[in-house]
């Protein structure tokens, strides 16, 4: 699966309803050491996974400079 926006990657967080035992910044702190890791095996298409580090750390500094709910409510997907 390749997430390729801020929203998915909001949307994809809210959608694992893991309570509030985990926090959006740690979801996302973990999802980029995984990429990190995928960048090193040679079979992944590097691309993709490059892409989704940058929208990560993008995620992580809006985090920082905002709280989680605001974050939350700006990329939650409108239904």
């Amino acid at each position: 699966m390749v997430i390729k926006t801020t929203e998915e990657y909001v949307d994809f967080f809210i959608n694992l309803n893991m309570g509030k035992e985990v926090t959006l910044l740690s979801f996302v702190n973990n999802e980029r050491m995984v990429l990190k890791q995928k960048l090193q095996n040679k079979i992944n298409e590097k691309e993709p996974i490059k892409k989704g580090i940058i929208i990560l750390e993008g995620l992580i500094k809006e985090i920082g400079e905002n709280s989680q709910m605001a974050i939350l409510d700006k990329y939650r997907k409108k239904e």
